[in-house]
């Protein structure tokens, strides 16, 4: 695996980026905008899935970034709960809730695979050298 200096390089946070865009993108151009709570809910967990993962990176250690990673995973599957929300009030339409479940399923996947690699990885981060 490449070495990765900024968490910005990292593809699953540019996956949870694209996944507040299109959060974004529903909040302001659907109904999901009338209903405040569930708005604000869903762009908070869906915020909270980067977030957590370019926290975690900053911690230069494995069992931190893996600890933050599962964060962000659990943020991502509370993310796709709201989506059901969303839909099953007619907030959004089924073709939004299924695009926004399907990049919240990979995502989850990607987060999972680098928990995997952290987890059998010999390197331990940069505060162990």
């Amino acid at each position: 695996m490449a070495t990765i200096s900024k968490f910005e390089g990292l593809e699953i946070w540019q996956k949870a980026r694209e996944i507040c865009q299109y959060v974004e993108l529903l909040i302001q151009t659907t109904n999901l905008k009338s209903n405040f709570s569930l708005k604000d809910q869903i762009d908070r967990s869906s915020g909270s899935i980067m977030d957590n993962i370019a926290e975690g990176f900053e911690r230069n250690g494995n069992r931190e970034f893996i600890q933050f990673l599962s964060i962000a995973k659990g943020s991502a599957g509370e993310a796709k709960s709201q989506s059901y929300r969303a839909f099953d009030k007619k907030l959004i339409s089924e073709e939004q809730h299924l695009k926004l479940n399907e990049m919240i399923e990979i995502e989850k996947n990607k987060i999972g695979s680098m928990m995997n690699y952290l987890n059998n990885c010999e390197i331990k981060g940069l505060k162990f050298k």
